[in-house]
């Protein structure tokens, strides 16, 4: 079983999509994540020396920062984990040829199959990356498994909950978050199955791939110690990017742009990317933009979960710069034209 699951996982089924750079050719990353690993540590050596340093320097915004780092990272902690689980599972105990059974054999019919499994399996934005990323080293094609990592954490059970919660006596708001999310996840995986390119993806060499001979077990623990490490790293940076922009922005400038129609969609989509936390949550930063139109504020939930600044930096630890910059940038793009087509209909 383990010299048959070591064969599927080095060579993919050819329906399932182009083999994914980063295997046996492409660039693994440093074992272990150890870089990740010093980012964290880094990190909380500077949130436990912030009172210090706050008193010392006299900088009073440093402590608002600090509050706002610890409170991203805690919130993301939680669905990091879950992702690393399930992305070291999925490596260490699902055989590839389970894929090949589940997903139609035709990957533009693959593509609608793996955003509908985003509705029923609840999760965030840190969780699917690493997940992606495990379903692609198992086979699955690169369209497919982008789709999912897009729908998972946007149209999900708990994110339409929250997001009628907070736009109580709004049913059409949850629609038309359902519809242009999903509708974005689908329209990103086939543009990727048309326009991408094998070198944009560069795909790490999990724990769990590397060690075919050892026991299942001991290759699930090492996949989630490096998964969890590594991509903990990257959750940091984009945390500490959200922060900076929070401290340093004030809420005067946001309210410039908050009259016009067209231009609050684009300063909302903008300001998910700098400021989106998790899909969970972001329904009710949303409502709280009250000088916005629905329209801007459905960009705000929509462009959120898709293309924040710590997905960005995840999606580059995971997959590499130069997809991340394209990926990301087409992804911002397909999300304000869904909202402002769906925006129209619903809203």
């Amino acid at each position: 079983m383990a010299e048959v699951s070591a064969k599927a996982t080095t060579a993919p089924p050819r329906h399932l999509g182009p083999p994914v750079g980063g295997g046996a050719r492409g660039k693994p990353h440093p074992r272990g994540g150890r870089p990740g690993a010093v980012l964290v540590a880094v990190t909380v050596v500077a949130v436990l020396a912030g009172p210090w340093l706050e008193g010392l320097f006299g900088i009073a915004a440093l402590g608002a920062w600090r509050t706002l780092l610890i409170a991203i990272v805690v919130q993301g902690v939680p669905f990091l984990l879950l992702g690393t689980v399930v992305s070291a599972a999925i490596g260490a105990f699902v055989p590839a040829r389970v894929f090949s059974k589940v997903l139609p054999r035709n990957p533009a019919l693959a593509v609608p199959v793996a955003g509908a499994a985003g509705v029923v399996l609840p999760g965030c934005e840190c969780a699917s990356v690493p997940v992606a990323g495990s379903l692609m080293r198992r086979g699955v094609a690169p369209a497919a498994a982008l789709t999912f990592l897009l729908a998972a954490p946007a149209v999900n059970p708990v994110v339409l909950v929250s997001t009628a919660i907070a736009f109580p006596g709004s049913p059409e708001m949850v629609a038309a978050r359902f519809g242009a999310s999903l509708v974005t996840a689908v329209a990103m995986g086939w543009l990727w199955l048309r326009l991408g390119r094998e070198e944009w993806l560069r795909l790490p060499t999990g724990e769990a791939d590397r060690a075919p001979g050892t026991s299942r077990l001991a290759a699930f623990r090492r996949g989630l110690q490096h998964d969890f490490l590594h991509a903990g790293g990257f959750l940091v940076v984009g945390a500490m990017a959200a922060a900076t922009f929070n401290v340093l922005v004030p809420p005067s400038v946001l309210e410039v742009f908050s009259g016009s129609p067209w231009l609050g969609v684009l300063v909302a989509a903008v300001l998910a990317v700098l400021l989106s936390v998790c899909s969970e949550a972001d329904a009710f930063v949303a409502a709280s933009f009250t000088g916005f139109s629905p329209t801007a504020r459905l960009a705000f939930m929509v462009v959120g979960p898709m293309v924040d600044m710590k997905l960005i930096a995840l999606q580059s630890g995971a997959f590499g710069r130069a997809f991340a910059v394209r990926f990301c940038a087409a992804t911002f793009v397909v999300a304000v034209l869904c909202c402002v087509c769906v925006g129209g209909v619903f809203l």
